[in-house]
């Protein structure tokens, strides 16, 4: 078998996976060879200029079975013909029995074309994200005989059951997770502990290279001149915008400050009202989704970066998230929370500010004595600016996971 390696995502290209888009084109750099198989076409206007770097070509298996039946029928009539397929259907019978939602019906259908689909020169599939594409890789490595991995992130962890984790765990031959608290967790359900390893998705500081100047020393007392406060993530539960726009609105009005917001998200139409009913409307500019230039040109127009992660009531949370990681590259003072993996970025008082989550009390605070205090906006910049540098390096997290797929290919090819 050849060494090439099939990487099964839940859509590409995606603005807000950029860091997959990385990791792939620093692998091809490695000398891996990449095929990109997603589950989803892709629905946003822009992309990121990573994803023009990608050379890995780009097939989709069908979004949805019923708008493609010829080729689902097809992939059927293969599959059945396989000697893996009695193995994987009744996997996926008991799966069913869990789980029984159209989604799971759709995994196996996918599984099946990109199992008949499948270009000949891949020895491996490998699936970001533990659900749906951890799925639709099982499904398809039963009918192959393929082995796979996976790169475990945060929604996909703690919104799965812990019985198809566990399952899923004993059944690929290795998994990565980009968190110690993801880490811990995985590791109590995996069939060993080193079945599952720690991997930080890191910062490509090339492509977020440190501020070229001064920040100017706004201290939120000119009307005309007001601090600027970023947060650059999707309008969804988890990120906890409105517990924010309450921090915003509780702000002394004697303290001068705009907020902008960089993200689309289904919640958006929500919180732009919300902010309206607060008042503070004329104070929040919402700039949608955008592409990399543009999000860093605002993270360096930026004063102070804010994210309000929190645990969404399906249990869905950040793992951490880059955009922290991110702003601090630009020296921006950070405020967060204490959610997930958070803590292991950022250090209360010392490389940014911490508060607990949905405390918008707390929230507000914290952003006034930063708002008001540009020596201690600066001070907690560049230290998390360092940290990021010395402590989450892009390369040596790229170099280990390529290493986990030579030594996989290595062993495909003996």
């Amino acid at each position: 078998m050849s060494g090439t390696v099939a990487f099964v995502l839940k859509g590409y290209p995606r603005l807000s996976e950029a860091f997959i888009a990385q990791e792939i084109r620093a692998l091809e750099q490695h000398g891996l060879d990449i095929r990109i198989i997603s589950l989803r076409y892709p629905t946003e206007e822009h992309t990121h200029p990573v994803h023009r770097e990608v050379q890995a070509p780009v097939s989709y298996l069908p979004e949805y079975l019923y708008r493609e039946p010829f080729r689902v029928w097809r992939a059927w009539r293969s599959a059945h013909a396989r000697p893996g397929y009695r193995d994987a259907l009744g996997t996926w019978l008991r799966d069913l029995l869990r789980n029984p939602t159209p989604n799971r019906v759709r995994r196996f259908g996918q599984a099946m074309v990109l199992a008949r689909e499948l270009p000949p020169e891949v020895g491996h599939l490998h699936a970001h994200f533990l659900h749906t594409p951890a799925s639709v890789a099982r499904y398809a490595s039963l009918l192959t005989g393929l082995a796979w991995s996976c790169s475990a992130h945060a929604r996909d962890i703690w919104t799965s059951p812990d019985w198809e984790k566990r399952e899923k765990l004993a059944n690929c031959r290795w998994a990565v997770t980009c968190t110690s608290v993801n880490l811990h967790h995985l590791r109590r359900l995996a069939p060993a502990a080193d079945r599952v390893q720690l991997l930080y998705h890191g910062l490509d500081t090339d492509r977020f290279p440190p501020l070229p100047t001064v920040r100017p020393r706004r201290n939120g007392w000119a009307a005309s001149d007001p601090v600027r406060i970023l947060s650059v993530g999707r309008a969804v539960e988890k990120k906890g915008y409105r517990d924010l726009l309450d921090a915003l609105a509780a702000l002394p009005q004697d303290v001068h400050w705009h907020f902008v917001h960089v993200g689309g998200g289904p919640l958006l139409a929500r919180l732009k009202a919300r902010a309206r009913a607060l008042g503070i409307d004329a104070q929040v500019s919402w700039l949608g989704a955008q592409p990399h230039d543009a999000v860093l040109r605002e993270y360096r127009q930026a004063d102070l970066f804010v994210l309000a992660c929190q645990i969404a009531k399906d249990g869905d949370r950040d793992g951490l998230p880059n955009v922290l990681m991110e702003a601090q590259s630009q020296g921006l003072a950070c405020v967060a929370t204490r959610v997930s993996a958070i803590p292991e970025l950022i250090e209360d008082g010392v490389t940014g500010l911490l508060t607990a989550e949905r405390d918008s009390v707390g929230l507000s605070q914290a952003l006034q004595r930063l708002i008001v205090d540009p020596g201690a906006r600066a001070r907690l910049g560049q230290a998390g600016q360092r940290r990021v540098a010395e402590q989450f390096s892009f390369g040596a997290g790229v170099n280990r996971l390529a290493s986990h797929f030579q030594l996989t290919l290595a062993g495909v090819r003996t």
